[in-house]
């Protein structure tokens, strides 16, 4: 396929949603699948909503996912966002409308909105289609204090055909479709009419957005077709829904990007599951960039929705933190522990060690922030307690084993893995006491809990002087 050209178009009114960015993801996919473009654009003629503040945020979730484009918008030194904006291009808009109205295509509709509102109750009342009436068309002369629309003239015969490519060809009657406004009173393009105009002057050959555009698309067919272009390929992508079923919405859980980074997770982890998110490659789970852009194409999206499952997502991130470089999860983990203020700028940690307590972390942690949760104990002069554990495990018969333990552990040299469990079942082995007798109260003087990694790996990375304390610090909770 040559001379691929796609685009993302959101609404600069907010956060980047999960059901937009699988619209960039697939986009981008798929102009990376044919070596074709990928273009940013953003659609903010909405002047009450959008944000510069807005653009950027869509702008730092794409990068953060890693997807590039080659043609965009960029943020100045300043804040700004420059390019590729609508507001940007409003002659380019005032221009093709005007061709559309000298060739008798659009006319200017004078109607004020009670008038309209009147019509449309009396059409429904009469059980005809709510549309405009055409009372201004072929209208010669202005109305006197009011600024009026423009309208394109729809044709009312016949069918427009939609040739998706997801979901085959879709038929709507044209006589159900109504003149719709292209330029409001205010100057500003509707729509449905500035995105023909932005797909026809980006040379955009295929439009690959979410199926509520479904509607929209024959009326932006005859625009297209009004202004002597072929409209571009489409594919409607099905929405997304909740596990209930129901459209995704916050009651599902969180549904922006930026949410889903606070909550730690992996950037690969959540491309990948939204790459899967309506689209498969056989049963195959588990790909990774390079492998989504070979086989990413459009004969493999579903015409069914797409059920979101934050298991399978944790479960991915899970898989994605257990492969990643320990090095950049330690990078990872400081920024958060940074931001809560347990990690102060310039007084990091040994990037050795860190390393190492990522690495004992990896295996429990299904998110960067459990995993900055389960660093705490190693990172802070003190910790809490869950009074269950506590009353469970440090009870005056395991004092002995702990008194003892303390004291030998001052002495161990190396203090490595190997050498700490060869102390334990020194310890234990004499008493005929299970080794669980001893390490789950010491993981509970040390992490104030009963769930960690393995005991040993712990005191190797909490080190001796901090194990012995901790331990010291159960002993006397024990004798008070």
């Amino acid at each position: 396929m040559s001379n691929v050209r796609v685009r993302f178009a959101p609404s600069p009114t907010g956060a980047l949603h999960i059901g937009g960015v699988r619209t960039a993801l697939f986009n981008w996919l798929f102009a990376r699948h044919h070596k074709g473009t990928f273009i940013l654009r953003i659609e903010d003629t909405d002047q009450q909503r959008s944000t510069d503040e807005s653009i950027r945020i869509i702008i730092d979730g794409m990068k953060w996912l890693g997807m590039d484009w080659e043609e965009g918008p960029t943020v100045q030194a300043d804040g700004t966002v420059k390019g590729f904006r609508q507001t940007e291009r409003m002659d380019i808009y005032r221009e093709y409308a005007d061709r559309l109205l000298k060739e008798g295509k659009a006319y200017y509709c004078y109607c004020s909105p009670e008038e309209l509102d009147s019509r449309r109750k009396a059409a429904m009342a009469a059980g005809k289609p709510p549309k405009y009436d055409r009372t201004c068309f072929g209208r010669k002369e202005p109305v006197s204090g009011r600024t009026p629309v423009l309208r394109f003239h729809s044709i009312d015969e016949g069918q427009t055909i939609v040739r998706d490519t997801i979901r085959g060809a879709v038929t709507f009657e044209n006589q159900q479709l109504d003149d719709l406004i292209i330029m409001r009173s205010d100057g500003f393009p509707t729509y449905n009419f500035a995105v023909v105009v932005d797909d026809v002057t980006m040379k955009i050959s295929h439009v690959i957005r979410g199926d509520d555009h479904l509607n929209n698309t024959p009326r932006q067919i005859q625009i297209y077709r009004a202004l002597g272009f072929e409209p571009p390929e489409f594919a409607h992508l099905p929405m997304i829904l909740g596990s209930d079923k129901t459209k995704l919405s916050k009651r599902h859980g969180a549904t922006a990007v930026t949410e889903y980074k606070d909550l730690g997770y992996l950037p690969e982890a959540l491309m990948n599951y939204l790459a899967r998110l309506g689209w498969s490659h056989g049963d195959q789970e588990v790909f990774s960039i390079a492998e989504l852009i070979e086989k990413f194409t459009l004969d493999n999206i579903g015409k069914a929705p797409a059920v979101f499952n934050p298991e399978k997502l944790v479960w991915l991130n899970h898989h994605y933190i257990q492969q990643s470089d320990p090095e950049r999860l330690s990078g990872l983990v400081l920024d958060l522990l940074k931001k809560d203020g347990v990690v102060q700028e310039g007084k990091e940690p040994d990037a050795t060690w860190m390393n190492k307590l990522v690495k004992i972390l990896t295996e429990r942690s299904h998110t960067l922030v459990e995993m900055k949760t389960s660093s705490l104990p190693f990172l802070q002069d003190s910790i809490t307690m869950d009074e269950k554990a506590r009353a469970k495990h440090l009870t005056p018969d395991v004092k002995p084993l702990l008194e003892e333990l303390a004291g030998k552990l001052k002495s161990l040299e190396p203090c490595s893995h190997d050498a700490i469990e060869k102390l334990f079942n020194d310890i234990v082995t004499p008493k005929g006491v299970k080794l669980g007798k001893l390490a789950q109260p010491v993981r509970v003087a040390l992490t104030g809990g009963t769930v960690s990694p393995g005991i040993f790996d712990v005191i190797e990375v909490m080190g001796k002087d901090r194990t012995v304390d901790r331990i010291n610090a159960a002993i006397k909770m024990i004798s008070t």
